[in-house]
């Protein structure tokens, strides 16, 4: 064999060997986004089970669309300053965005390339991985602290990069479950009309203290962070770039699935206590040997849910801290029926957030 045959066989093997390879069925006007997720301890500590989750979708930022999303938010006759138009295009921009489905994901986290299948008609993805923990560090800095590093992997000439981490959780330990709205984040969910502008035309703004508790928390305790809210996924990117810029700790996102198609927008922040009961009883239930707990605050429901769960789960409920926005005495009728028969210790209602850990 000469050498410029040898040469168009090796090309030709390489060829092969790159379209044999799995990638994600992404074209340049389409875009991953990973959401923070969980690891656990599996087969007796051995390894790790990954819980993987993202969307697939293709941004959006027609006129036409936009003013259609501002008149299902009520917001058609609101005068906006230039800011405040450029912050609400910027939260539509996922509202907006068309969903892909029947895209297939692939992605590599430490040494494994894992498919995860294609996309659902909302463009979402999920999928477990299981893994040891040589497979997961690689050195180099994949592995970083408690949580390992995800990137999609894209046809040869796409040099985009889209990444995700997933948060390795011990089986022991001490998790804080967090409400956003009013909680750490100024959203005033009580007042329609406050809702809507503190959510898309304004910058997020930080419950003062919350952050410094928080990192207490973290220091003190070693504490690891949930954030659960009924808010829509679409607000996830906005959500943990506040909570990165304002010096809250890193930690999972478990946010509400939701298509403006499907539903009215004005349902965006509906019925929190059944959403937030689905996402953290199973926390719960999985790491069952972990400490809990839960901040809220008094706008909706939090008391109610956080109270329920704590008679569920009254060895892992260590405290409940519930920030005071309705103006409610500590001994008013709500709180009484809430907590009635609970510990008086377990549970605290706060106009300033804690110095420190208790």
């Amino acid at each position: 064999m000469n050498f410029r045959c040898a040469f168009l066989l090796l090309v030709l093997l390489q060829s092969l060997a790159t379209m044999a390879a799995p990638v994600s069925e992404l074209s340049r006007d389409e875009q991953i986004v990973f959401f923070p997720t969980l690891g656990a301890h599996v087969d007796e500590g051995t390894n790790w089970e990954l819980q993987i989750a993202g969307c697939v979708y293709e941004p959006e930022s027609r006129r036409l669309t936009l003013a259609a999303l501002r008149e299902a938010l009520e917001l058609k006759h609101a005068e906006m300053t230039g800011a405040e138009e450029a912050t609400f295009k910027q939260r539509a921009r996922l509202f907006l965005a068309d969903n892909e489905r029947g895209h297939r994901v692939v992605a590599r986290i430490g040494s494994r390339v894992l498919d995860l299948g294609k996309s659902a008609p909302n463009g979402h993805f999920s999928g477990t991985a299981r893994l040891t923990e040589a497979e997961l560090d690689l050195g180099g800095g994949n592995l970083d602290g408690r949580s390992v590093g995800i990137m999609a992997l894209l046809k040869p000439k796409d040099r985009r990069t889209f990444t995700g981490r997933v948060l390795l959780l011990e089986d022991e330990g001490l998790s804080v479950v967090s409400d956003i709205d009013d909680t750490i984040k100024i959203t005033e969910v009580r007042d329609h009309h406050a809702m809507l502008h503190n959510t898309f035309l304004r910058q997020f703004q930080p419950v003062p203290g919350m952050a410094e508790f928080y990192q207490t928390l973290a220091r003190s305790n070693r504490a690891v962070f949930h954030y659960v809210s009924a808010s829509p996924w679409q607000l996830y990117t906005a959500l943990a770039e506040f909570a990165r810029s304002n010096g809250f700790p890193r930690g999972t996102f478990h946010l509400k699935t939701f298509r403006w198609k499907d539903r009215s927008l004005l349902s965006l922040f509906s019925d929190p206590e059944r959403y937030k009961t689905a996402v953290i009883e199973p926390l719960l239930r999985r790491f069952s040997n972990r400490h809990f707990i839960l901040v809220g605050d008094s706008g909706e429901r939090d008391p109610e849910i956080y109270a329920a769960l704590a008679r569920k789960f009254p060895q892992q409920i260590e405290r409940i801290y519930l920030r005071n926005v309705t103006d409610e005495p500590v001994d008013a009728e709500r709180y009484g029926k809430t907590f009635g028969g609970l510990p008086a210790q377990l549970w605290t209602v706060f106009r300033e957030p804690p110095a420190r850990s208790k």
